[in-house]
């Protein structure tokens, strides 16, 4: 069996023992476990973000950058359904006393505190856990105990990567969700993502902006306007055609604004906003069983250039 929080724990050690040339803090809470500072205190930087975003994936993806008009980031992932649903999708909310945050990456998998796990077939093992949280605020201990008893681990056996959304580690991951986040529209809409045996993606990065709603609206924009994305997948051609149109972030009522100006729209509430944004600008589908290639969607530079550069 695949253990995605096995895979993980030696890219945090790497993390440790690289801290200094990554420019992350390290820190102990009272209880063991270990808090991996990628942005909040400390500033990162793009190899910090390459390497968190990789344990966000269960150690199931290779993820470098390119450079066209833009910085881009540029993931293969092998087991998509593994890598980006079990892993990394942000399906846990963590509230302990006042502290709240979404949790992603491995550690989702031992607490399976979320319906998606019976549809995936898929449950972790590990005596360690490693959990993503997207935040401003350091874990406390309270935290971490209540992580670490969802997981069924002790604290010390816990390793929590915070960064927050504007930061240069934030960027980067979130740009890096592109894959999953057509990954998980397949799921809505019916189709078998074990199916899913290889896919690869790229986004732009969205520059660092001044503060985090902001830079929530540019993040999103990366994959939404400006996402490509390609799976591999072993189905009929007739089941792929029936998702294909549905697939790219256009097919949605909320298509063709910066996302900044839609969550604005409906008073900042994530859940009146069409799902279907949701998802990479282009979709490529390759169906292995019968060669196949499905495509719609195009990256929208237009909307890219104002939500990135602020011009209209």
């Amino acid at each position: 069996m695949i253990s995605v929080n096995g895979e993980a724990a030696p890219i945090c050690g790497e993390m440790v023992e690289r801290k200094g040339e990554l420019g992350i803090g390290v820190d102990e809470l009272g209880n063991g476990a270990t808090v991996i500072d990628a942005g909040i205190e400390a500033l990162g930087g793009l190899s910090a973000g390459k390497l968190y975003t990789e344990a966000c994936l269960g150690g199931l993806a290779e993820v470098n950058f390119t450079k066209d008009k833009r910085l881009r980031v540029h993931l293969i992932v092998d087991r998509p359904a593994i890598a980006c649903m079990a892993s990394q999708y942000a399906g846990w909310r963590i509230s302990v006393g006042d502290y709240f945050a979404m949790g992603s990456g491995p550690a989702r998998a031992l607490a399976r505190v979320e319906n998606l796990y019976d549809d995936l077939d898929y449950g972790d093992d590990s005596d360690s856990a490693v959990i993503a949280l997207e935040t401003r605020e350091m874990p406390s201990v309270e935290v971490a105990d209540f992580v670490a008893e969802k997981c069924g681990i002790e604290p010390r056996d816990l390793r929590i990567l915070v960064a927050p959304t504007a930061s240069i580690v934030g960027s980067v991951q979130i740009s890096s969700r592109v894959v999953e986040t057509g990954v998980h529209k397949l799921h809505e809409l019916g189709f078998d993502v074990k199916r899913i045996i290889s896919a690869s993606g790229s986004a732009p990065v969205a520059p660092v902006a001044k503060d985090d709603l902001t830079a929530m609206g540019m993040t999103n924009d990366c994959s939404l306007y400006g996402g490509r994305t390609i799976y591999f997948v072993d189905a009929e051609d007739s089941e792929i055609g029936e998702v294909i149109e549905e697939m790219p972030s256009s097919s949605s009522e909320d298509y063709g604004s910066p996302f900044i100006e839609v969550f604005e729209k409906y008073d900042r509430d994530f859940y009146k906003i069409d799902a279907r944004l949701f998802s990479p600008a282009e979709v490529t589908i390759n169906n292995v069983r019968t060669g196949r290639v499905f495509s719609s969607g195009s990256i929208n530079e237009e909307v890219l250039q104002k939500s990135l550069e602020g011009s209209s």
